[in-house]
């Protein structure tokens, strides 16, 4: 492992990059859209992508979410994250595996995130949070493109975290 002082240096030569505080990444990596959840996921080691962060990398809602938003498993540490701005929700430690899957954010560089299905979910759980348009507007799109077998997969994951009655209607 580098010396801060060789980790300066190199930076200085423009050699690397600083992502967050003490996460870098070689200045001749191939380039990323996505190097606010790399620096994140760096620094949250078991954190997994998820809410407007998640909807928006699924191309399900049009919003560019102001912060990185990740989770954690209830019970740890919430990271302390100045940069990039990050918010931090918290996950039952039965359910916070469920529905995860990898996302390659740079070539070689895969990040946990929660799938399509589990998004629109938890956007649907935390309407109230996240705002109903933007919930609804993700639920639609998800079964736009999903069809009658999105319909089933949301209403299984939703039955698997004890939430059916918020993706079914009465």
């Amino acid at each position: 492992m580098p010396s801060p002082r060789d980790l300066a240096h190199l930076a200085t030569e423009a050699r690397i990059d600083e992502l967050s505080r003490g996460i870098y990444r070689r200045a001749d990596a191939p380039e990323t859209a996505h190097a606010d959840l790399l620096a994140a996921c760096a620094r949250a080691p078991r954190a997994v992508v998820c809410g407007e962060s998640v909807l928006a990398l699924h191309e399900l809602i049009d919003d560019i979410p102001a912060a990185v938003h990740i989770a954690m498993p209830r019970g740890t540490r919430r990271p302390t994250i100045s940069y990039p701005p990050t918010v931090v929700a918290q996950y039952a430690v039965k359910t916070f595996d469920f529905g995860v899957g990898r996302f390659e954010a740079a070539p070689g560089g895969t990040i946990p995130m929660d799938d399509a299905a589990r998004s629109v979910v938890d956007a649907m759980r935390h309407r109230s949070r996240l705002g109903e348009t933007l919930a609804l507007s993700a639920l639609g799109r998800y079964l736009r493109r999903s069809g009658r077998g999105g319909v089933s997969e949301l209403q299984h994951i939703a039955s698997e975290l004890d939430v059916l009655s918020v993706v079914r209607p009465p």
